[in-house]
């Protein structure tokens, strides 16, 4: 077993040097007034290592209405907490992990009984998203993150495992691993590309504005 401070510290390593996105850029639902309250209690919060457990408990549903770069940014302060066994209401594990499992229930409706799923294949609101599934879904959320980043979440994925004695968040993190992490963590573009990119980005946008004669 991996003690939880090495996870920790791997989590603080890989996150650490990430950017604040902005107090502009931290909502990405527009569901309702709940999603403009619940992250806009974060904005200005520019080191996320400071933000203590109560707090994260407090917005819990942050997590699910940040934008992807407001995720990225203040996941690790949460499993920070969590790890230390912090928490009380917020789970970060679900939100890494929904959507790569398959659960399905009968539910009576009239004279029948009928199945009703959630996760994997299953579409997530073809009158709203068309073709996308919970797995397209997450995939797409989680993609977020970097290569590093990426193996840091699957050590706490890991510990989570290894600490879920009577089995019940195991075969969502064990489908969450297997169907995405494990490969994300080993192809997912590097903290290196991003800033190698950004750099390149800079030096394009500059070239561009002192030689506006040339784009023409």
């Amino acid at each position: 077993m991996v003690p939880k401070e090495a996870v920790i510290q791997q989590i603080l390593e890989a996150f650490t040097a990430n950017t604040y996105p902005g107090d502009a850029f931290l909502q990405g639902s527009f569901e309702g007034c709940e999603p403009f309250e619940e992250t806009g209690a974060f904005k200005g919060r520019t080191d996320w290592t400071t933000l203590d457990a109560a707090m994260l408990d407090a917005r819990y549903t942050a997590l699910g209405f940040f934008s992807e770069a407001a995720f990225r940014f203040f996941l690790p302060a949460y499993l920070f907490a969590d790890l230390r066994g912090e928490l009380r209401t917020a789970e970060p594990l679900f939100h890494l992990t929904g959507g790569f499992i398959v659960f399905s229930a009968q539910l009576p409706a009239g004279p029948h009984a009928h199945t009703r799923k959630t996760g994997g294949s299953t579409l997530l609101n073809p009158r709203r998203y068309g073709a996308i599934t919970f797995d397209d879904h997450a995939r797409y959320r989680l993609s977020v993150f970097t290569r590093e980043e990426a193996k840091a979440i699957v050590a706490y994925l890991r510990c989570k495992q290894e600490s879920d004695e009577y089995g019940i968040d195991t075969p969502a993190i064990l489908a969450a691993i297997n169907t995405f992490w494990l490969d994300r963590s080993e192809h997912a573009p590097t903290r290196a590309s991003l800033e190698a990119h950004l750099v390149e980005e800079t030096e394009f946008l500059a070239h561009l504005r002192t030689n506006p004669s040339k784009q023409s």
